[in-house]
């Protein structure tokens, strides 16, 4: 029954989310090339909080847990396991004050309004997944970016996303990478928990009532043995993970 009565409700939801993505291009267009970026900035936190709203047509909930003073004039590498494409809006618009940027595959950066002009325009860099020099060579100019100018860079080591949201073992390079390049930045680990149940039926239709819940662990100095490090970032963020 739940089933029968999520097909109505993500097409509904499928309406709303393409209609916002599409009013809100204009807008970011318009906020980049008159206002610059803090006018494009609060138009892509706007519109995130759009996309959230969205998905309480699906009986969404959302609980971003995050008790840690955490200082807006340095930057900061985010570090979350990753479920599903929801972990974006909550993480952009719960930690907007820290300016987020993000570490996306090339073949967003184009066809999707808002989406691919914000992925262009906004600070974030595109990846080949396929070639792993151009990859590293992104991810370290993203490094340099957030400790020039005090923004944050999210990064998803696991690479691909948990379909049933257990955890993948981390993929280091890119994280060491961006590491080595924004040196005083604070490390910040990330749990994120039921995303992936909004695609348990797949990508049609989306499932009803997930709880998505974030929880911010105690940011870490970035310095010593980047490995040890790593691990210990890892350990914070799968220790918070529920089992499905």
């Amino acid at each position: 029954m739940i089933k029968i009565l999520a097909y109505p409700l993500t097409a509904i939801y499928f309406v709303l989310f393409g209609l916002i993505l599409v009013v809100f291009h204009p807008i970011q267009w318009l906020c980049f090339n008159v206002f610059g970026y803090e006018a494009h900035k609060r138009s892509v936190s706007i519109l995130n909080l759009f996309l959230i709203r969205a998905t309480h047509v699906l009986g969404t909930r959302y609980t971003f847990k995050n008790p840690h003073n955490i200082p807006t004039n340095r930057p900061l590498i985010i570090v979350a396991n990753h479920q599903s494409m929801n972990d974006i809006p909550p993480l952009i618009w719960f930690m907007r004050a820290h300016h987020p940027k993000f570490v996306s595959k090339i073949e967003l950066g184009k066809g999707i309004p808002s989406v691919s002009y914000n992925l262009r325009h906004g600070g974030s860099v595109l990846i080949n997944r396929k070639d792993s020099k151009q990859a590293l060579m992104q991810i370290a100019s993203l490094g340099k970016y957030i400790q020039e100018h005090n923004r944050s860079a999210v990064i998803f080591p696991e690479g691909t996303r948990s379909r049933n949201g257990q955890p993948k073992r981390f993929q280091t390079n890119g994280l060491k990478t961006i590491m080595k390049h924004a040196p005083s930045a604070l490390l910040v680990p990330v749990s994120i928990n039921n995303s992936w149940k909004m695609l348990r039926y797949g990508k049609f239709p989306y499932g009803l009532g997930s709880h998505l819940k974030f929880t911010v662990h105690p940011p870490l100095e970035n310095k010593g043995d980047p490995d040890k490090l790593i691990s210990v970032i890892e350990e914070q963020i799968t220790s918070a993970i529920e089992n499905s």
